[in-house]
């Protein structure tokens, strides 16, 4: 691996680490004041830490990747086919999170829903700047992570599926949800494929950012409609849950 591909990952952890410092820092500054109880400060709080965190993340990773050349290894499609598998990666991701929690309900007995994604709409609800992190940036930084970096290091050696489920399991576990770390899997390996596909970063990056901003317009504007709907007709709650 490329030696400021390290120099990538070291920021990446730094800034998921650094809300231990970060939040108490903007607290003690009086960030969340104003707040009705702690616990929503603390989450006022959380949220514009993570604005401030992974935008100077973002920031300092482009310019570590500045001049970077990828795909060398990779067959790159035209533009023109590339868009379309990028428009066609989001509902291939959408698929694979359904199928994922059909099989993580209907054979593993694991409860549908996401713990992290409640959490992070409940911040988004209190700070609605951290949409900009979680439609945006965080999608297109875990795509440098986990695509570009550590799939595309491991793809030049390995083969596809194991360089694949690799970088698709540390994207999982990074979400810390062990209980869907098949639904996480699933998604990440439709991101390695549409990259291997294509040759082309910014295919997965453009499909996982329309399915986080799907995801959190559906959470926030349309969950009540929607759960309405699905016990007016007697379908399993499942089926219209989405993860971020």
């Amino acid at each position: 691996m490329k030696r400021h591909y390290w120099y990538v990952i070291i920021t990446y952890i730094a800034m998921q680490l650094s809300a231990f410092v970060g939040v108490p820092l903007l607290r003690a500054l009086g960030v969340g004041q104003g707040a009705q109880t702690r616990l929503e400060a603390a989450k006022i709080a959380s949220g514009y830490w993570a604005v401030i965190s992974f935008l100077l993340a973002f920031a300092i990773i482009l310019w570590l990747l500045r001049g970077d050349r990828d795909e060398r290894a990779m067959r790159r499609l035209s533009l023109a086919s590339s868009w379309m598998w990028a428009i066609s990666g989001v509902f291939l991701a959408l698929a694979s999170q359904s199928i994922a929690a059909n099989i993580e309900w209907r054979l593993l007995g694991i409860e549908p829903g996401s713990e992290n994604t409640q959490h992070i709409i409940d911040i988004i609800r209190l700070t609605p700047l951290l949409v900009v992190v979680t439609s945006i940036v965080g999608p297109i930084l875990e795509e440098l992570i986990f695509r570009k970096i550590i799939f595309g290091s491991l793809y030049e050696k390995y083969n596809f599926w194991f360089a694949a489920l690799v970088s698709s399991l540390l994207f999982a576990i990074v979400h810390m949800e062990p209980e869907h770390l098949l639904l996480y899997t699933s998604m990440g390996m439709v991101f390695a494929f549409l990259y291997a596909k294509t040759g082309r970063i910014f295919v997965p990056m453009f499909a996982h950012v329309a399915m986080n901003t799907f995801v959190v317009v559906v959470q926030i504007l349309l969950a009540d409609e929607l759960e309405n709907m699905m016990r007016q007709a007697e379908l399993p709650l499942a089926v219209w849950r989405f993860w971020l």
